[in-house]
């Protein structure tokens, strides 16, 4: 039994294996009530110590039994001691028989060997029972956690395109309504310029008249003033001048 104080020493390096393991794992699936074999591969190349132990919710790695060599004899850890586990093995491979599956049994189960003072995982095994309308706890929180992850990713993702969405139209609108200012301010300041030509415009052409008709009565005047006096006295019309 001091092998497993060791064993327990070990299941945070376990745990860390499970997780880089991923999907890489075999799957085994059973009727409830049958009985299952799983084996892993020998990878020591003498006698030495091999482990099974089973993973619970991805978190919790048990000890499920251990022997030494091919022909010693097993011993099973706490709560594996109800008779219907086997553990065997021989030089190529080690078994773990499961009598009368049920729910309780299922996880993930993998073996390691205790090879130069480290213990080295080998293969791993996905028990599962078919038509039980669910997976396995661990496999059913994978895929609550990947949803999850996906939900999070999607609702960020919406988030921003919606943000960028209503900063656009609110920067188009911005723009819109700056440029139509300018046009409107563009466009007061050409009436505003039509305006001012155009009076200039009647003055200049106000005081082309007044300087006309100044004129013509100066030259009027003028012609007068050279008649005889006799002609001067017959003339009685008189000439108006009236200034705009």
């Amino acid at each position: 039994m001091g092998s497993f104080t060791v064993i327990t020493a070990l299941f945070f390096c376990i745990h860390c294996w499970i997780s880089v393991l991923g999907s890489g794992f075999q799957t085994v699936e059973v009727q409830p009530g049958e009985e299952v074999t799983l084996q892993c591969t020998n990878t020591s190349n003498h006698q030495t110590q091999a482990d099974w132990f089973k993973v619970v919710n991805q978190t919790k790695p048990t000890c499920v039994s251990s022997m030494f060599g091919s022909h010693g004899s097993a011993s099973f850890c706490d709560g594996f001691q109800n008779g219907k586990f086997i553990m065997s093995s021989n030089i190529t491979f080690v078994f773990l028989q499961i009598k009368q599956v049920n729910l309780s049994d299922v996880g993930l189960y993998f073996c390691g060997f205790y090879t130069n003072k480290h213990t080295v995982i080998s293969d791993a095994v996905q028990l599962r029972i078919q038509g039980n309308g669910e997976p396995n706890v661990e496999v059913k929180l994978s895929k609550e956690e990947c949803n999850g992850n996906t939900k999070a990713v999607t609702v960020m993702f919406i988030s921003m395109a919606l943000f960028f969405m209503m900063t656009s139209a609110a920067l188009a609108i911005k723009v819109r309504q700056l440029h139509a200012a300018s046009k409107k301010e563009l466009h007061l300041e050409r009436n505003k310029m039509e305006h001012i030509f155009c009076y200039s415009k009647a003055v200049l052409q106000d005081e082309g008249s007044l300087h006309l008709n100044s004129a013509a009565l100066w030259f009027l005047a003028k012609t007068r003033s050279r008649r005889p006096a006799i002609e001067r006295k017959v003339e009685t019309h008189v000439v108006y001048y009236v200034g705009r």
